[in-house]
């Protein structure tokens, strides 16, 4: 037994390397804005539009777009493009200033964690603006985070403790008190994270913001939680009752008598239907976390919600029945080696299922050995390591009082009973009875508790093996608690494979960023026929582009042109040419939407201008898209 509860403990060590894997996605990263940040512009635009990395969640004010002098500029309120929830667009005001725009933008990604940021475009020419931008934060950020982790320290307790009773048979009296704790803990957090989700994405604290809520799927999952809590409610009391009604003994569908009057057949039906009931609700539990966080948005999240939800259930067992099991060995009867057994079995089958799916969510997080020591997550993943290092000494430590365990409870403790006495009519009367002075009865029962306390510390001191294991477990439900935070932390970060991706789609975006413009000179040959086409391309990459021209005479201002037409080339690749007729937005100016470039290189850009009806030339320069 020993060996197997070695075994069991050394394996944990590995399952936890992989116990704050479990985010695997990437929140909201904005990869595009059109106007694009810095962008100073002739014309004032119609929209400002965002483009996000992944589908996220709009309110009515997630766009704000102020002037320079901190007044709304947006018309109307944020929405989606062309139904696709990876794009935010909103429209502005028309006859907008000259000078320096601000973009203030919110929202909240598939993974539920809200998301945000500005940036600024100028119009004719940049100018000082008085705009003072959210700072991100707060008190609201800080409690839902606590409140998460009470909430996964709740479950975590509730589920061990439960399953350490019903499944190892458990029968410390503490323990129904640890579990309803537990259950106490989870509903406490889960109505406090429904009530600060609104502020938490940047909504107002109140009962509209709760409503909001509710109608979102991190909200449908809080609530699915608080029903779920009902029905676990109910399983603790008919599980403990249970253990009650057989008298503190043997487990529900054992062979021994039942002092209820059941016959070992009701008594195995009780058991089955129990064991039925509690792993429905606990999955039903793990489910709201997985529907709701990192595991529903990202590659494969057909495979990662339930991976996600058994990896939560493992953490629950294991971490819990530690939990349940420091406590029994604290106090009260003394704990079983048959208990110590079954739970070392069952430990080592969830610290397995920890080890299969903590694997598959570390290749989906983390991705490549890089990103372990350059992203934020793996450096969390390379702190619990150090933990993990802690909790390798302290399971080699429970080795040694592992092998000197007994087969046997240790011997009753001798008491030394204190002589009480109380006056009555007939003389002394001995303590057991009970006075008719109050005050007295109260001081007798001090007594009694202080008596009982003395004869437990005894009987934890007297068997050392058992006393030294109680310590090196205790010990290891400390590391475990604080790798729980670790975790906690772990699901709030963005996965190191999507910080990791992004860096290397922004390093990309930096070297081909848009716009491109290029300046082409012309000279049609007839009067007043000369002057300079300005081509701009956005974002000068491959796939669709914006392209605007700005045509001027020889004294740099508007020439209106009757035609203008452009075609582009990449003879190294022998694409082209691909003609473009823009269309004539004002006197000068010319634009085309969805410029389609195939391939990036250095293209050839052919400008035909005609500036009468017999004047025409075309002159070509080169573009390069990235």
């Amino acid at each position: 037994m020993a060996r197997r509860l070695l075994g069991a403990l050394l394996a944990a060590v590995v399952g936890l390397l992989f116990l704050g894997a479990s985010p695997a996605a990437a929140h909201a990263a904005l990869t595009g804005t059109d106007p694009k940040d810095g962008a100073v512009l002739k014309e004032p635009p119609a929209q400002v539009t965002l483009t996000f990395s992944e589908g996220v969640q709009l309110s009515d004010d997630s766009l704000r777009v102020l002037d320079p002098q901190g007044k709304d500029a947006a018309k109307g309120e944020a929405r989606h493009v062309g139904g696709r929830s990876a794009t935010a667009a909103v429209a502005l005001q028309s006859g907008l200033p000259e000078g320096t725009f601000t973009v203030v933008w919110k929202a909240v990604s598939e993974d539920s964690h809200p998301v945000a940021g500005a940036f600024t475009f100028s119009i004719g020419q940049p100018s000082e603006t008085t705009v003072a931008l959210p700072s991100g934060g707060g008190w609201a950020e800080t409690f839902y985070d606590a409140g998460r982790y009470l909430a996964y320290a709740g479950f975590v307790v509730m589920t061990g403790t439960a399953v350490f009773a019903g499944w190892c048979g458990g029968r410390n009296p503490r323990l129904r008190r640890l579990a309803s704790a537990g259950w106490a803990l989870l509903f406490g957090a889960t109505v406090a994270l429904l009530l600060l989700r609104g502020p938490y994405t940047g909504e107002d604290f109140g009962l509209d913001s709760v409503r909001e809520v509710l109608a979102t799927k991190p909200g449908a999952a809080l609530l699915s939680r608080l029903l779920l809590l009902g029905a676990a409610a109910v399983f603790l009391a008919v599980l403990f009752g249970t253990f009650r009604a057989d008298g503190g003994s043997g487990s529900p569908g054992s062979d021994e008598d039942s002092p209820d009057g059941r016959t070992e057949k009701e008594r195995r039906d009780l058991a089955v239907g129990l064991g039925i009931g509690g792993t429905v609700v606990a999955a039903g539990l793990a489910a709201t976390w997985a529907m709701a966080e990192h595991a529903s948005a990202g590659i494969q999240p057909w495979l990662a919600m339930p991976v996600t939800a058994l990896h939560l259930l493992a953490v629950a067992v294991w971490l819990g029945g530690l939990v349940a099991l420091a406590v029994s060995l604290r106090g009260g009867p003394p704990v079983e080696r048959a208990v110590v057994r079954r739970f070392s079995t069952l430990a080592l089958g969830s610290v397995t299922v920890l080890v299969v799916t903590g694997t598959y969510q570390a290749w989906r997080g983390v991705g490549s050995w890089d990103a372990l020591t350059s992203t934020g997550y793996g450096q969390l993943l390379l702190v619990k390591l150090g933990l993990v290092a802690v909790l390798v000494g302290t399971a080699w430590i429970s080795r040694r009082w592992v092998a000197r365990l007994g087969d046997t409870a240790p011997a009753a403790v001798e008491e030394v009973q204190p002589v009480a006495v109380t006056a009555g009519a007939e003389g002394a009367v001995p303590s057991e009875a009970v006075p008719a002075d109050p005050d007295r009865a109260r001081q007798l029962a001090l007594q009694q508790a202080a008596r009982d306390r003395t004869r437990d510390r005894r009987a934890l001191t007297a068997d050392p093996a058992r006393f030294g294991l109680r310590r090196t477990v205790l010990a290891e439900t400390a590391i475990a608690m604080v790798l729980l935070s670790v975790t906690t932390v772990l699901t709030g970060t963005q996965p190191g494979r999507a910080e990791a991706e992004q860096s290397t789609a922004a390093s990309g975006a930096v070297q081909n960023a848009g716009p491109v413009s290029v300046e082409i000179p012309f000279d049609t040959g007839g009067r007043g026929g000369s002057g300079t086409a300005e081509l701009t391309l956005d974002p000068a990459r491959t796939g669709d582009n914006t392209l605007h021209v700005y045509v001027t005479n020889a004294n740099g201002e508007l020439l209106d042109v009757p035609e203008l037409r452009l075609a582009f080339t990449l003879a190294d690749k022998k694409i082209g040419p691909l003609r473009t007729v823009p269309e004539k937005v004002d006197t000068g100016h010319w634009s085309a939407t969805g410029v389609q470039l195939p391939a990036a290189g250095d293209w050839t850009v052919a400008l035909t201008v005609r500036t009468s009806d017999v004047d025409q030339v075309t002159e070509e320069t080169k573009i390069k898209i990235g």
